[in-house]
Parts: C-alpha cells; structure tokens; sequence
C-alpha cells in the first residue's frame, strides 16, 4: 500500500483530484456560507465546520459504495453480431453513466455561469432556515447534490491505477479528506480568489467534461466493445494528467500577465 501510495502515479494522482475536489467545492462553499449566514453570527462558524464534516463522511461512505459498483466485473449481458460486439457488466455500466453525468453537469454548469450565474444562489437563499440543526442538514443536503460529481471525478482519474482497488479507494477518501480539511481551514480564501479569477472554475468544469470522456472510453475499453471487430483502447491516464497541467500553466501565466498590465496600467 504505502509503495503504492508513494508511486509518481498516486501523488500526481492525489495532487490533481485534491485541486479539482476543491475547485468543484467553490459553489458548494457558497451555497454553505448563504445557509451559515441566517444563523446568528456566534453559530455560523460551528454549523458549516459540522456541515463539511458530515459531509465528508458522506462522501466517504459514497465512495465505498460506487467502488463496490465498479468493482463488479463479471459481465451480465452480451451483445454480439457481425459489426458490434460488448460485454456489460456493473462496472463498464458505472462507469458510462458517470461519464455520460459529467459531461450534462459540466455543459450545463458552463451554461448556467454564463447565463444565469446567480440562479442557484437566489434558490438556497430562498430556503428558510429556522434552528442549528435545520442549518446543519442544508449543509449536507447541499453537499450530497455537490457530491456526485465529486465522486465520478474521483473514480475516473484513479480507475485501473492499481491493480488493487483498495489502494485506489485509499487515495480517494485521501483526497476527499484533504479537500474537505482545506476548504474548512481557507474557504473564504478559496471563495475571494475564484471570485476574482472565474475562470479557474471555468477550466475544472471543462476537466470535467475531458474526465467524461475518459470514463465514457475506459467503460467501452472494459466491456471489450469491439465495433466492426476493432476493439476500443482506454485512454492512458498520462494524457489527461499532461492536459491538465498544460492549461492550469497556460492559466497561471495568462493571471501573471494581466496583472503586469494593471500594474503597468495603474502607474
């Protein structure tokens, strides 16, 4: 475990979905901080700091469960005719379904930035809230809608980087933890450098639909779907991790420049 733990796969691994758990987590954060700030100011801190707890609980124990889904191999039904031919089991089915979710909850969270960005806002605001508790159990509703996404993002980029599921399961709960733990201890820091700097989100939402491909294949590659006798390959992990990194340095830069040109413009 820890050999595997310590492999350059399993930190590049955990460092990407660590940064994307918490770039996925930005509008968690604010829907929390609008249900934390109807309670009195002494209250707030405690009810999203218990909030983010459960809700990494429930993500853990969500875990469990779509590893246990994608760990079902065996097939249970069979297509196979003369230009088509797949196995389907639980997991290549998982893992389609996911990818097909990724990519209709990354277009349609581009959409709604774009064109109606403060329309989920103005719905959480809308919702009372009248004691701690009914504050606390928002949060974690809030969370599990936020989750899901969250969880298949997980799947997709450790899916096949062991041999032993554990381990992947390991460095999922892994991350989760981090992410929670550091959205707790920086949130509003988070929050202020997304705010000033959308288009971060922009390019995780965008991963997202580059992960929902990558599952979409991975399940073809896993069902051994062979269309007109040539079977579909899974897409090697490498490539996702290099587009990745390639667009956050492309970002970075982008950042560094234009606030050389406001400088420049300011004096």
């Amino acid at each position: 475990m820890l050999d595997f733990l310590l492999s350059s796969d399993a930190i590049f691994a955990l460092i990407t979905l660590t940064f994307l758990e918490i770039i996925l987590g930005i509008d968690n954060i604010v829907f929390i901080s609008i249900v934390a700030n109807k309670l009195p100011e002494n209250r707030r801190k405690s009810a999203t700091n218990i909030g983010l707890l459960l809700a990494m609980v429930q993500r853990v124990v969500l875990l469990f469960l779509v590893s246990f889904l994608v760990s079902l191999k065996t097939p249970f039904y069979t297509i196979d005719n003369s230009w088509l031919s797949i196995s389907i089991s639980w997991q290549a089915l998982i893992l389609f379904a996911g990818g097909l979710f990724l990519i209709y909850k990354s277009t349609s969270e581009i959409r709604e930035k774009i064109e109606e960005p403060e329309h989920d806002a103005e719905g959480v605001k809308k919702k009372k809230v009248s004691s701690f508790k009914q504050a606390v159990v928002q949060i974690v509703i809030i969370d599990f809608i936020f989750s899901i996404d969250s969880i298949l993002t997980a799947v997709g980029m450790t899916n096949n980087l062991s041999p032993n599921p554990d381990h992947a399961l390991v460095l999922m709960i892994i991350a989760v933890v981090i992410s929670i733990l550091i959205m707790m201890l920086f949130a509003n820091g988070i929050r202020h450098f997304i705010e000033n700097h959308p288009s971060i989100q922009m390019l995780g939402l965008a991963f997202l639909i580059l992960i929902g491909f990558m599952l979409i294949t991975e399940s073809a590659h896993l069902a051994h779907t062979k269309v007109f006798n040539n079977e579909i390959g899974a897409i090697p992990k490498g490539y996702l991790y290099f587009a990745i990194t390639f667009s956050l340095l492309v970002e970075f830069l982008n950042m560094k420049l234009t606030k050389k040109k406001a400088s420049v413009e300011q004096s």
